[in-house]
């Protein structure tokens, strides 16, 4: 029987052996410097002045003084009144105490011990469990994500555009929204009541970036409290006064439209409604101008409204045969007046453009 252990060399008491408290106690002397090993530096040369009873070093390549002719990586003990030197086996594991790392003895050298390998992790819990769908799972009162020196992104890949890429919100495991892209490369906002029926709240054209959905006015008629509303369908200082145009007989285009030509004036409204005047119309006495409208009207169905623009019973002003684009305007002399004045004329025309 060997009178050491196999792993730290610890002295075994001997049959028949005398005082065999020395050998005990040397046993104990060592597995006090080895258990729980922690080491005040690594690769050291030279011994400190004033050691204390317990402290120990990994010695360097060119030991000096009390430490001279010992090998590099050997473990140098102070017990009180003298040097104990222990050679390490592989695998003997120390703290370095002025780091805080973990050293390993190789068989050949103190080595920092590596962190576990983290790629390919089958899964990660932290303050709780993963499972094969979940296997990243943190249960925390928060997460925090921060930049590295600028910014920060935070990704969701899918494999293809017919997959989810999504945040999903829930209360007690039961699904209320959920945003990202699913089933379809057009970002979307959805909501549920009960976590079955969904309803897609918003929704954006990837192309366009067009928004469609419920929260969105559906017509230019929807009025539906909360809706946002959309620019085709209201209307603001940049399409208030423009070309109104219709379909169907529902507004496409602005709601007032005003313009001039050589024939007058004319101001055209969303709801089909159209006016056309003339302040100075020239007139032949006794006979018919013809006044082309400033637009032409839908149909014939147009009333007009004319008058002198001078005092005088001897001048009156008539109108007739208008069409949706014409209409005749005779100014009268008295039959006792001799004057040949064409008085100019005031016309209105109202009727509709669809």
């Amino acid at each position: 029987m060997p009178d050491t252990s196999a792993r730290l060399s610890l002295p075994y008491l001997l049959p028949a052996q005398a005082q065999k408290h020395v050998t005990h106690n040397e046993a104990l002397a060592r597995l006090d410097l080895l258990v729980q090993l922690a080491v005040e530096g690594f690769g050291v040369n030279a011994p400190p002045p004033l050691p204390t009873a317990g402290q120990i070093w990994a010695l360097g390549a060119a030991a000096t003084g009390g430490w001279i002719s010992q090998p590099e990586g050997t473990l140098a003990a102070w017990d009180g009144t003298a040097w104990v030197f222990v050679p390490p086996q592989e695998g003997y594991l120390a703290l370095d105490k002025t780091s805080g790392a973990v050293m390993r003895w190789t068989g050949s050298s103190w080595d920092r011990t590596a962190p576990p390998d983290l790629d390919h992790l089958d899964g990660l819990g932290v303050n709780t469990a993963h499972d094969a769908v979940n296997r990243l799972a943190v249960a925390s009162d928060a997460s925090l994500l921060s930049h590295d020196g600028a910014g920060h992104q935070v990704k969701i890949n899918k494999a293809a555009s017919g997959d989810t890429a999504s945040l999903l919100f829930q209360t007690d495991w039961s699904g209320r929204a959920e945003m990202g892209t699913s089933g379809s490369d057009g970002f979307a906002i959805k909501t549920s009541a009960d976590g079955s029926a969904w309803t897609t709240a918003l929704a954006f054209d990837p192309a366009t970036g067009i928004a469609t959905g419920a929260a969105v006015q559906q017509s230019a008629s929807d009025t539906t409290p909360g809706r946002l509303a959309r620019v085709d369908h209201t209307y603001g200082p940049e399409n208030l006064i423009g070309t109104v145009s219709q379909s169907g007989g529902t507004p496409t285009g602005a709601v007032i439209e005003s313009a001039s030509n050589a024939n007058g004036h004319y101001t055209r409204f969303a709801d089909g409604t159209q006016v056309c005047w003339y302040s100075d119309f020239s007139t032949v006495s006794n006979a018919a101008a013809v006044w082309t409208f400033p637009a032409v009207f839908a149909s014939d169905d147009v009333a007009v409204v004319a008058s002198a623009n001078i005092s005088g019973a001897a001048r009156l002003i008539s109108v007739s045969d208008q069409t949706a684009s014409t209409v005749d305007v005779r100014s009268w002399v008295a039959a006792s007046g001799s004057e040949a004045v064409s008085p100019n004329a005031h016309v209105i025309a109202y009727g509709r453009w669809f």
